[in-house]
């Protein structure tokens, strides 16, 4: 049977000569894995052909689906979203890249979460259409607003009597907890700002240095890590910080 869904290009792996494996997150069915045959032939045509499955890719797909096999097949697929800068842009491709692979390495069941896929979907068109110096802090946002879909939001509020963010307990405190997993000072209150934006073009009116950046990812990838069961540090949060001012 036959389905009409969207689908964002998380990997690809070679198989065989000509074709790849594909992880694609889709609108319908979440999580899904696809054989597509013959785009690593030579020629002009494979060429246009293996453009498609770039991660980051926005693709409109017709999908067999047999919910006893692990790998599907695409029938067809072609361009939902087409980008101008993000395959292009060393900016815009380091952080498309990153919200790409956070979602590789954090959903791993077949799950449909529409919700999940529309956030993916204009995030990434979001990084596309805006200027290069307004997307610096999307990282940041796009963690958040993750853990929040995810189920793992923050609790509490930052204020002078509850200034350190427990990131085990996912709360803000007002002592120093027994393990070395917390946020305080400018981190902790930042933090609390993200959290308070409704959309991400607010994220460009909190003004970070490169330290508190780079300090911020760094503590993101650890909540992440002590929440999610052998959660892989995205690669991609390591260019981040050399490339974002």
């Amino acid at each position: 049977m036959t389905h009409k869904t969207k689908g964002i290009v998380l990997r690809t792996v070679k198989y065989g000569e000509t074709s790849l494996i594909v992880a694609v997150y889709t609108e319908l069915f979440g999580l899904q894995s696809y054989l597509v045959k013959g785009v690593r032939k030579s020629g002009k045509s494979a060429a246009g052909k293996i453009s498609f499955f770039q991660p980051g890719a926005q693709l409109d797909m017709v999908v067999y689906l047999n919910p006893v096999k692990s790998i599907q097949f695409i029938r067809e697929y072609g361009w939902s979203y087409v980008y101008k800068d993000v395959f292009f842009d060393v900016l815009k491709n380091a952080v498309a890249i990153y919200a790409v692979e956070m979602i590789l390495h954090t959903i791993r069941e077949p799950e449909s979460n529409p919700e999940l896929f529309y956030f993916i979907e204009q995030t990434l068109q979001y990084i596309d259409q805006s200027d290069a110096h307004h997307i610096a802090n999307i990282p940041l946002v796009f963690s958040l607003q993750l853990a929040q879909i995810m189920g793992l939001q923050f609790h509490g509020v930052y204020q002078p009597e509850t200034p350190i963010l427990d990131l085990m307990d996912g709360r803000f405190i007002a002592q120093r907890p027994d393990h070395p997993y917390y946020m305080e000072g400018d981190d902790a209150q930042l933090t609390y700002a993200f959290m308070q934006i409704g959309s991400l073009d607010e994220a460009k009116n909190i003004n970070l240095s490169r330290i508190n950046r780079r300090s911020l990812l760094k503590c993101y990838q650890q909540f992440f890590s002590l929440h999610l069961e052998n959660y892989i540090e995205s690669k991609s949060y390591l260019i981040l910080q050399t490339v974002l001012q």
